[in-house]
């Protein structure tokens, strides 16, 4: 594996890191106070064609590769973990929808996708449900002109305040399906949520869909389709964002750590030359590195299209989100009161860490992910190794 950056690719992210210092870090707190991204900040992201990062060129988005995309990602995660999340959700129904999409629905969607004239989210998670989401509760029934009729309540879904399409599950019958829900439909209202530990300025809302009338033409896939095809693209893409944005946030936390450490004086000398807090920020540092080059891997895999990519990006995003978590929290005891308070954005990083740690796909369900798979690779390797053996044998 080759983690050299091209040209093209270290242009990039010199834009990125350049446009997240001067739009992004010096208002991360004003916005996290007020608890809203602004109407603004959402259309410069837009018009620096980053919410049409990932749409192809034909359909006017700037079709990145993967590792340029984990760039973008990373860097505004280390400015803003709750403008991370637009990126995430927004980049879900656009990956949904250039896989599994029809033709009218992509040339439909996609331009405006692409430069923002339309937000997307993503509407899985629901009051009962959370990880258990092949047990959703939202229904559709087909009604007799061929119309379905939705009901549904989605909680928790980052920018869904701001959100102009829902890519949202339900299920028909026994099937989970994918449809599109438009802002504007009739029965369709929007709730904003306040006072979250985290992303609080994420524009987190609870979407209700009470009889609302979806046409055939605005599902996604086929009738059946929603969680095994739709969502599990939308969650891989969610997974991999969240990672490089925790390698964003930690970094965010390791700066600030070292910045504060090497000012700040305790018993006549900085806090930098005190061997506990050199312990923590070597921790950091080696971390932070380790979970980047995870997420350089999962880039590696996705660029070449390579099947162990969804298992290599789960074991990125849980690395990765526990790193953030550990360097926020370690960055907020080497400020120790100063920590605490909202003159220093590592409360935030603190706060927000946690967060990452929770959505798409909690830790918990990373764990369990990765210890099966584990297994199952380990029954493949004695196989293998049996089946060397033999042939030795035979020879």
């Amino acid at each position: 594996m080759d983690f050299d950056l091209t040209t093209e690719q270290s242009r990039a992210k010199s834009e990125f890191r350049q446009w997240v210092e001067q739009c992004v870090v010096p208002v991360a707190d004003a916005n996290d106070n007020r608890e809203q991204t602004p109407p603004e900040l959402i259309a410069e992201i837009a018009a620096n064609g980053y919410l049409g990062a990932l749409v192809a060129k034909e359909y006017g988005g700037r079709g990145m590769d993967a590792l340029t995309w984990g760039l973008l990602c990373e860097e505004v995660g280390r400015g803003s973990a709750s403008l991370l999340s637009l990126l995430t959700v927004h980049g879900m129904v656009i990956q949904s929808l250039a896989k599994w999409g029809t033709l009218a629905q992509r040339e439909r969607w996609l331009p405006k996708l692409a430069t923002g004239a339309t937000v997307g989210a993503f509407g899985l998670t629901e009051p009962n449900i959370g990880s258990d989401a092949k047990n959703i509760e939202s229904t559709a029934v087909l009604q007799a002109d061929g119309t379905y009729l939705l009901n549904a309540e989605k909680r928790w879904i980052s920018f869904g305040a701001s959100a102009d399409l829902v890519l949202v599950i339900a299920k028909v019958g026994d099937k989970a399906t994918a449809f599109l829900v438009e802002r504007g439909m009739p029965g369709f209202s929007i709730e904003p949520i306040r006072g979250m530990l985290g992303f609080r300025s994420a524009n987190i809302a609870r979407l209700l869909m009470r009889d609302v009338i979806i046409p055939a033409q605005n599902i996604v896939g086929k009738v059946g389709f929603g969680f095994s095809h739709i969502a599990g693209t939308a969650l891989d893409h969610g997974r991999y964002c969240v990672g490089w944005g925790c390698v964003g946030l930690a970094q965010a936390a390791l700066d600030a750590a070292l910045s504060y450490s090497g000012e700040r004086y305790q018993f006549e000398v900085t806090l930098n030359k005190h061997q506990l807090i050199q312990e923590m920020l070597a921790e950091m540092i080696v971390n932070v590195k380790a979970a980047r080059m995870l997420n350089y891997h999962a880039a590696f895999l996705k660029d070449r299209g390579d099947p162990s990519l969804i298992m290599e990006t789960s074991m990125a995003k849980y690395f990765a989100s526990r790193v953030a978590s550990q360097a926020a929290n370690a960055a907020v005891q080497i400020h120790g009161a100063n920590g605490c308070s909202s003159d220093y954005p590592v409360q935030r990083y603190f706060r927000d860490a946690k967060i990452m740690e929770i959505i798409e796909g909690s830790n918990q369900m990373q764990q369990i992910i990765i210890a099966k798979s584990g297994y199952q690779q380990h029954l493949v390797n004695k196989r293998a190794a049996r089946r060397s053996a033999a042939e030795g044998e035979g020879r």
